[in-house]
């Protein structure tokens, strides 16, 4: 295998064990947890998501589009300070926070205070590695860190608190990020960090940022905000029920990653919507049966998956199921666009993102916790529709000419 093929298996195969990871923690905490325990863990892990959809867009997509090689070293050990330095002040706002909130939830918030920047800074370090061209590295750092908390969370008593859980979860992270900054200290000897880049008005991430906002954290902050006004209880179910489509998340966004470079080879615009919308039809089909699958579990099977919260999570499994069939054509829509016309991904994001927000919130009043995930798929469903109407539009390019005008 050439060494090209090798990085991308290597950068599949890191893709997978981070989302294993993140499956296999909310699978073990429902397992061990109460229904209104895991609601509690379920609103402390998305807001950890969200501080992660962050990082990896003010941070880690400007580490990984450095082009300069001379710059490298001095680029990652300034992205990872500026993570630790930026995560230790989220964390401490944290932590403040849940001293000042009373209960159980106080208390898990308080923990992952503690935690976050081992965890933030163990997770920019697969940035480094993707610049440096040396996916195999974050590979061993995050397969470590997938055994590591899957063996720390089996050791822990049945009915455990959400805090000690984020605790558990976080140290388990130390002997990932000890061997993620020793493999990468050969690449960083030598080289300053500077965070003023960081912090300067103007820089690329705020822009990175902004389309995190829209295009993923603004249904994270919904359910999050579900939970506020509502009920944790839902946050559970609706967390519970997308941990079990994890799988399809790694197809997602590998799809997104090394899309483009293959998509972009395909001959004009009639030759790139082939390509794209046969991988749409996969990945929708994918969807739908693997929904299928979950619903048709016995229910001794679904509780050994989640727990006490698989009987709320398992009646969202069809309109999950839905969801994700469609937000395979939605996939392989704004695939398209990024390779036809990059500019025009944005306006959708922030349109149906905020969309599906309030299909979300207006499904939940109407119908509940069911309107809400009903909500969602409506939402995703319509943001398919109106990328593959924007996809219909765009200009057939003249033989010859480039597909791609941005990488």
């Amino acid at each position: 295998m050439s060494r090209r093929g090798l990085a991308a298996v290597s950068s599949v195969l890191d893709q997978a064990a981070s989302s294993a990871t993140n499956i296999l923690v909310l699978v073990l905490a429902a397992r061990l947890s109460s229904a209104s325990g895991f609601a509690d863990f379920s609103m402390v892990y998305v807001t950890f998501s969200v501080l992660l959809g962050l990082n990896m867009a003010y941070v880690g997509q400007t580490v990984v589009l450095e082009k300069d090689e001379d710059r490298l070293g001095a680029v990652c050990r300034s992205g990872l300070a500026f993570t630790g330095a930026a995560s230790a002040a989220a964390g401490a706002a944290l932590a403040f926070v849940g001293l000042a909130v009373t209960g159980a939830g106080g208390r898990a918030f308080l923990a992952l205070g503690l935690v976050l920047p081992l965890v933030l800074v163990q997770d920019g370090l697969r940035y480094c590695f993707s610049a440096l061209r040396t996916p195999e590295r974050a590979l061993a750092a995050d397969a470590l860190r997938l055994v590591c908390v899957v063996a720390a969370l089996l050791l822990q008593p049945e009915g455990a608190s959400a805090g000690r859980l984020v605790l558990v979860w976080g140290v388990s992270a130390l002997p990932a990020l000890a061997l993620g900054l020793w493999l990468l200290r050969p690449y960083v000897r030598g080289a300053a960090a500077d965070l003023r880049p960081y912090l300067r008005r103007g820089h690329l991430g705020q822009r990175f940022v902004v389309e995190f906002a829209v295009g993923n954290g603004s249904s994270q902050l919904a359910v999050l905000g579900l939970g506020l006004f509502a009920t944790p209880l839902a946050v559970g179910a609706l967390r519970g029920a997308t941990t079990l489509f994890g799988p399809l998340n790694v197809l997602f966004n590998s799809a997104n990653a090394f899309g483009p470079p293959v998509v972009g080879r395909a001959s004009g615009k009639r030759g790139v919507v082939r390509l794209t919308a046969a991988m749409g039809g996969v990945l929708a089909a994918l969807g739908a049966g693997w929904g299928a699958v979950l619903y048709a579990l016995p229910e001794g099977v679904g509780r050994r998956l989640l727990g006490d919260t698989w009987a709320a999570a398992s009646a969202l499994l069809p309109a999950t199921g839905a969801q994700y069939a469609v937000m395979g054509l939605g996939t392989c829509a704004l695939l398209t666009l990024r390779v036809l016309n990059p500019k025009a991904t944005l306006s959708l994001q922030v349109v149906f993102s905020l969309l599906s927000v309030a299909l979300l919130l207006g499904g939940y009043a109407v119908a509940g916790v069911t309107g809400a995930a009903w909500g969602l798929a409506a939402g995703s469903a319509l943001k398919a529709a109106a990328a593959w109407l924007r996809v219909s539009r765009v200009p057939a390019r003249a033989p010859g000419q480039p597909v791609t005008t941005a990488a």
